[in-house]
C-alpha cells in the first residue's frame, strides 16, 4: 500500500469531515477521491486527545470490500460513535482529537512461524470467532512471536493456545500508518473490526 502525501491528506480531511458531518446530523461534503483513493481496501481510524495521547475510539473494517475512501469515511464515524469502550465523540470535543489512519494491505494466510513482529498485522478465524490486531501492537507492547499469538487468540475469546487448533486460520497484512500530527500512530491495543454493511 503507497499514497502520496496528498491523498493522505485528503483521506484525513475526508475522515474528520465525515464525523463532524455526523455528529452535525448533516450530509458529508461531496469529494472526488483520485484513484489511488478508489482502490478496495480495509483501513482503520484512531482517535486520540491531542493533550495526552489517550485514546477515544479505534474502529476499522480488515477485508477490502468498499473503496479505500468510503471505508475511511465510515470507519471514522464508527470510531467516534460505535466504539463501545468510550462514550461517544461530542461536537465540541471533536477539535481537541486527533485522527490516525491505518491503511491496510490484503490479507494472506501464513503459518504461525512466518508471522513476523513489528510488520505484520495478525487476525486468527477459529471456531466461529476472529479476532484482529494492527502491525504497532506487538512492538509498543514488547511482545514476542509467541506473545502476539496468545494475544490474538484473547482478542478473539479464544483460549491462548488457539492458533494450534488444526481448524484455526491465521492471516497477516501490513499498514501504511499516518495521521494529522504528522507521525506513525501509536496506539493502544485491540481496536475492534466491524464488517462494512
Amino acid at each position: 500500500m503507497t499514497l502520496s502525501r496528498d491523498d493522505q491528506r485528503l483521506l484525513l480531511d475526508l475522515a474528520r469531515s465525515a464525523i463532524e458531518a455526523h455528529l452535525a446530523e448533516r450530509p458529508a461534503p461531496e469529494r472526488a477521491p483520485s484513484p489511488a483513493l478508489q482502490q478496495r481496501c480495509g483501513a482503520f481510524v484512531t482517535l486520540s486527545r491531542r493533550e495526552d495521547g489517550e485514546l477515544r475510539g479505534c474502529v476499522g473494517y480488515v477485508e477490502p470490500i468498499l473503496p479505500l475512501a468510503e471505508t475511511v469515511a465510515r470507519a471514522a464515524v464508527a470510531a467516534a460513535v460505535h466504539d463501545g469502550r468510550f462514550a461517544p465523540v461530542t461536537l465540541a470535543e471533536l477539535p481537541q482529537l486527533s485522527l490516525d489512519i491505518s491503511a491496510l494491505s490484503p490479507t494472506s494466510r501464513v503459518r504461525a512461524e512466518e508471522i513476523e513482529v513489528g510488520t505484520h498485522g495478525l487476525m486468527i478465524h477459529c471456531a466461529g470467532r476472529s479476532g484482529v490486531l494492527l502491525p504497532h501492537v506487538a512492538v509498543e507492547q514488547g511482545w514476542d512471536r509467541q506473545e502476539f499469538l496468545i494475544h490474538i487468540c484473547r482478542k478473539a475469546g479464544l483460549p491462548s493456545d488457539a492458533w494450534k487448533m488444526p481448524d484455526a486460520e491465521l492471516l497477516v497484512f501490513t499498514a501504511l500508518v499516518f495521521g494529522e500530527q504528522g507521525g506513525a500512530a501509536s496506539r493502544p491495543p485491540e481496536p475492534p473490526s466491524r464488517s462494512p454493511k
